[in-house]
């Protein structure tokens, strides 16, 4: 059994403010207080207005394919299990491709990708990396179930066509963006990274953690 208060774990999610970037277009994140203690009232309460790609947060297919499923019909088990950290530096506006793992084989059946390219979460940079469709039959080729990567997309900001995410919807695999590797080592560990039952939703935030193993 797990012993979490015996092993070392890493939050990987941004803090989610009125700060944090979104696509150019998308909703930011808005807190709205609608009653509170500073103004004599009996308690706290409030409300949020955003997008669901907010921050760390899991795709579903139906952000990308007119016949995918919503977020609140995905497989939990695809989000929680044992995942491969691995780093992969490159300039910016790169899509990687197995050349760039080095061919090396998977560790574990979900991947997450630090880049290094969009190193500031509150500022928006359209020049982060992605992944290429190659990679993603690779990926599939491997055994994985889930890919995340360190960047609000796992395609270029600039593709209308969306070719990574098509070839992950052939392949049916799972999806994070937007997570946060900064000071995690390359290695295996426990992701818990679960979307909220949101129903007909195209996406869900996260609150992705990463346990030591």
């Amino acid at each position: 059994m797990l012993d979490l208060t015996r092993q070392r774990w890493h939050d990987i999610t941004p803090p989610i403010s009125p700060e944090l970037a979104v696509f150019p277009g998308d909703t930011p994140f808005r807190r709205d207080v609608l009653l509170s203690f500073a103004a004599g009232q009996h308690l706290e309460l409030s409300t949020v207005h955003t997008t669901v790609h907010l921050g760390a947060h899991a795709d579903a297919p139906s952000h990308y394919h007119p016949d995918g499923v919503a977020i609140d019909k995905r497989d939990l088990s695809r989000y929680l299990g044992l995942c491969e950290v691995r780093s992969v530096l490159v300039p910016p506006r790169t899509r990687l491709t197995p050349a760039h793992l080095g061919d090396a084989p998977l560790c574990a059946p979900r991947l997450l990708l630090r880049t290094g390219t969009y190193p500031q979460p509150n500022v928006w940079n359209p020049d982060f990396a992605a992944l290429s469709p190659e990679l993603v039959d690779w990926l599939a080729g491997q055994g994985a179930v889930l890919v995340g990567i360190d960047t609000p997309s796992v395609d270029l900001a600039d593709d209308a066509v969306l070719l990574s995410h098509a070839a992950i919807f052939r392949h049916d695999l799972a999806i994070l963006e937007g997570i946060v590797l900064d000071g995690v080592a390359d290695g295996v560990y426990l992701l818990v990274a679960l979307p909220l039952p949101l129903v007909g939703a195209d996406a869900s935030p996260v609150r992705a953690i990463l346990v030591a193993m």
